[in-house]
């Protein structure tokens, strides 16, 4: 019996134009930590040849002065994103003085909370609001928490297919709700299954010491320096890293039933005190520590592994930006940095990754229940550490299920969406890209996560000598790469004119920081 999504593909087919499911736009982010040469994180501030982080299209901060990250604009084909984000890192170390970018998304040596840099963005209002919102994430869940990196996969549909399948469903609401919708159907599916991600492209099965700070953990030791799991994929999505606290005391979790929703209950967290973060002061001695005191300072203080998106407009709220224009494009925060790669992320991750997001949009998607939640929950920690595990059980609809068996099932619905996306060209990059995925799950040790520890195992290597090994040989790629004289001189005059835009941000202030804080949060 063909399955409701492959009715759905088949509507599609006989309109003759299942062709628009091709021409979706593939954006990359990438974050790298600047290392020094020791090994530990990077004491210089951003380089000023690189630009303004505040400003700069491509290449601003993370949470630490030392956490770059790479942006690429949206573009038509995967490979031509990977090639961007290439040319960025390109660009990055020539203006590097003897510093690494760190290849993996766990961080390196680091000496206790002082040792990381906070990201400064300047004396205006908006860089003094962005430095303020990170010294509040380092008082709510320690800085060590914040400079994991990851690698975001940005995907937006053909906008011509909206219409399409809003006719064949008779769907009678306005063309920006009709979308805004469909992409929470996405954005739901990808919850479900999106433990798939960081089984495929987990590529943090283990981690220095200094990370976890004589805390007890559930890790074994690899070496005297190295903690891992002998079948995670990725320690990076589970609790020990970056997760929101106090969730359950204060009975907070964002809805991903509509776009009205998911904004009402950010908003709801944005404006709801939380009494673990009253303790900390918001301006003490004159100096703000917090941008607020309630359960989140902004949005995107708030975890998840997959987000809905709309570009803000200067300084407006990302909730409002949903609700008066709608969901523009998703952001995939849950693949690792793929260290097999120099450039993070390969072109046969955004093609899967691409044909994922099609095949979630066609799937039933119905909403999540507070039990899916729990569900959801659990089957990210699982795979995150154990997800290479023989027999490993997976919760779905209440019942257990192997995760080889739904990961097998999952697959197998991607083929004709894989066929539709490569256009009917036969063994196109698509399904060679669909195919090079199920050998990983038919083997776990093809696997990105099984194949650093192989890896680390083979040169007697811990986590730090290991991933410095590889960080010099991704140093070596980029440096070696072929300068193109007129690509070097377009950033370099994105890079001036970022710096000349701060400069008149800062001009242009006219009201006090706390008038500015007022104003943006009575938005």
């Amino acid at each position: 019996m063909p399955t409701n999504a492959e009715k759905k593909l088949s509507a599609l087919a006989r309109t003759g134009q299942q062709a628009l499911l091709r021409g979706g736009l593939t954006g990359l982010e990438k974050e790298s930590l600047r290392v020094a040469r020791d090994g530990g994180i990077a004491q210089t501030p951003h380089p000023v040849s690189l630009g303004s982080a505040l400003t700069h299209p491509w290449i601003t901060t993370d949470y630490s002065e030392a956490l770059l990250e790479f942006i690429t604009p949206p573009l038509p084909d995967p490979a031509a994103a990977v090639t961007w984000l290439r040319d960025l890192q390109h660009y990055a170390y020539l203006n590097l003085n003897n510093e690494l970018l760190w290849s993996s998304s766990m961080p390196c040596v680091l000496a206790g909370e002082n040792s990381i840099p906070i990201a400064r963005y300047g004396p205006s209002n908006l860089g003094m609001m962005k430095t303020v919102y990170r010294r509040g994430l380092g008082y709510r869940y320690g800085r060590v928490m914040q400079v994991i990196a990851g690698a975001h996969y940005n995907y937006s549909f053909n906008t011509d297919l909206w219409p399409v399948l809003q006719a064949l469903e008779e769907d009678t609401r306005s063309l920006r709700e009709y979308t805004s919708d469909g992409y929470f159907r996405v954005i739901r599916n990808l919850q479900r299954i999106g433990w798939l991600v960081p089984y495929l492209f987990g590529a943090s099965p283990a981690v220095c010491m200094s990370f976890i700070g004589g805390k007890p953990t559930i890790l074994e030791e690899f070496d005297d320096y190295t903690y891992y799991g002998p079948h995670a994929t990725s320690l990076r999505i589970c609790d020990i890293g970056y997760q929101n606290s106090h969730e359950a005391e204060a009975g907070f979790k964002a809805s991903y039933d509509t776009v009205d929703s998911y904004v009402e209950s950010l908003l709801r967290a944005i404006e709801t005190p939380c009494p673990t973060y009253e303790e900390f002061g918001i301006k003490v001695a004159g100096d703000y520590r917090q941008l607020n005191a309630n359960i989140l300072q902004i949005e995107n203080e708030y975890y998840s592994s997959v987000r809905p998106k709309q570009i803000p407009r200067f300084n407006e709220k990302p909730a409002l930006a949903l609700r008066r224009r709608g969901v523009r494009y998703i952001e995939l925060r849950s693949p690792d940095i793929n260290v097999f790669d120099p450039h993070g992320f390969s072109a046969t991750q955004c093609r899967f990754l691409e044909t994922l997001m099609a095949y979630c949009l066609f799937a039933d998607s119905p909403p999540i229940s507070h039990s899916g939640v729990r569900e959801i929950d659990h089957n990210l920690d699982a795979v995150g550490y154990r997800g290479r595990q023989p027999g490993l059980l997976l919760r779905r609809d209440g019942m257990e299920i192997p995760l080889h068996q739904w990961a097998w099932e999952v697959c197998t619905a991607l083929r004709p969406f894989a066929e539709i996306l490569d256009g009917g060209a036969e063994n196109g990059p698509y399904r060679q890209a669909l195919e090079e995925q199920i050998e990983a799950v038919r083997d776990p040790e093809r696997t990105l996560s099984a194949r650093i520890i192989a890896d680390m195992c083979a040169h007697q290597e811990g986590f730090i000598q290991y991933t410095q090994r590889i960080s010099g040989q991704h140093q070596a790629y980029f440096l070696q790469l072929p300068k193109d004289t007129a690509q070097i001189q377009a950033f370099e005059r994105t890079a001036a004119s970022s710096l000349e835009k701060q400069r008149a941000i800062e001009a242009a202030d006219h009201i006090s920081f706390d008038e500015f804080l007022r104003e943006y949060f009575a938005q």
